[in-house]
C-alpha cells in the first residue's frame, strides 16, 4: 500500500533536511575569555587563559599579579641592544657546557608572576640549578641570572619585577636602561639585591658564572669587539679548572670550546692573555 505524502508535508521534510545540513554548534560568549589589557589584575590561571585565546598577541608578562603589555619594539633602544645581550651570553654559552641560554622564553615564577625575560642564563637541576622544565617546554622556578633591556620598561623593570627577581631567588639580575645609558647588575645576597660596580677599567664580572665579564663602558657604546675581548679575558682568567665540576661535560671538550672562543683573537690593539 502506497502512502503519498501532501504537498505541506513534503515542504516540512525538505526543510528538516536543510536545516540538519546548515546547522551549527552554538557558541556561547561566556566561552571566549575577554582580552589581555594593560593594567588588568589576573591570578596567573586567568591570565593563562586568556593569553593562549590571543596568539596574534606576541608578548605579555604577569607581574606580581598585574598584567603588562609592551609597546611595539623599537630599533635603537632595544632590538639592538637585545641581540648585542644574545651574543655576548651566547658566546659564553658556547665555552661552557652545562649552561642553558634563554630568549624571551616564558618563565613560571610563582601564582603571581608569569614573565618573558629578553635573555636568561640557567643551569639545569642535574647541574645544580634552580629552574627546571614544565611538561610543556616552559622555565619553572629562577634561572640564576636575568637580563632585561628597558627602553621604556625601566620603571616597573627597577620596582615590580626586580621585586619579583629578588623574592623569588634569581642570583643575579642586570637591566640595560638604553635611554639612560646605564646599566644596573644586581647579586642576590642573604635575600637582598646588592649592586655590582664596576671596577678601574669599567669592568663587572659575574659572582655566580665564573668567567662571565662585561665591559660596561664597550656595551653601551655598540663596541662588541671590546665586549668580546674582554669575556675571552675572563675565560682565560678563570680557566677551565675554576669552572664547576658540575658543569663540566668533559675536559677535552671543554679546553676546545674554549679554545675556540679565544682562538679568534677579536683585535682591539691589546693582548687577548694581557
Amino acid at each position: 500500500m502506497t502512502v503519498e505524502r501532501t504537498v505541506e508535508e513534503e515542504s516540512q521534510v525538505e526543510d528538516r533536511k536543510v536545516g540538519e545540513v546548515h546547522a551549527q554548534p552554538t557558541i556561547h560568549i561566556e566561552d571566549v575569555p575577554p582580552p589581555l589589557k594593560h593594567g588588568d589584575q589576573l591570578t596567573r590561571e586567568e591570565f593563562e587563559r586568556r593569553y593562549e585565546a590571543m596568539p596574534h598577541l606576541k608578548k605579555a608578562e604577569l607581574i606580581e599579579g598585574v598584567v603588562y603589555v609592551p609597546s611595539p619594539v623599537r630599533f635603537d633602544i632595544h632590538s639592538e641592544p637585545h641581540a648585542d645581550v644574545m651574543i655576548w651570553l651566547g658566546t659564553y654559552r658556547v665555552a661552557t657546557p652545562g649552561v642553558r641560554l634563554g630568549d624571551n622564553a616564558t618563565v613560571y615564577l610563582d601564582l603571581n608572576n608569569e614573565l618573558q625575560p629578553d635573555a636568561l642564563l640557567r643551569l639545569a637541576p642535574e647541574k645544580g640549578g634552580n629552574s627546571q622544565l614544565s611538561n610543556q617546554d616552559y622555565i619553572e622556578g629562577a634561572p640564576e641570572l636575568i637580563v632585561e633591556v628597558a627602553g621604556t620598561s625601566a620603571d616597573y623593570d627597577l620596582r615590580e619585577k626586580l621585586v619579583a627577581y629578588r623574592r623569588n631567588g634569581v642570583q643575579e639580575y642586570i637591566v640595560w636602561r638604553t635611554q639612560d645609558g646605564q646599566l644596573d647588575w644586581f647579586h642576590l645576597i642573604e635575600g637582598d639585591y646588592v649592586p655590582l660596580t664596576p671596577d678601574a677599567d669599567n669592568i663587572i664580572e659575574s659572582q655566580v658564572f665564573p668567567g662571565l665579564r662585561l665591559a660596561v663602558g664597550a656595551l653601551l657604546e655598540g663596541d662588541l669587539a671590546t665586549v668580546l675581548f674582554e669575556l675571552q679575558n675572563g675565560l682565560v682568567h678563570v680557566g677551565r679548572n675554576s669552572l664547576p665540576f658540575r658543569w663540566r661535560q668533559s675536559d677535552e671538550i671543554l679546553d676546545n670550546r674554549i679554545d675556540a672562543v679565544t682562538a679568534g683573537n677579536i683585535s682591539t690593539g691589546r693582548n687577548v692573555a694581557g
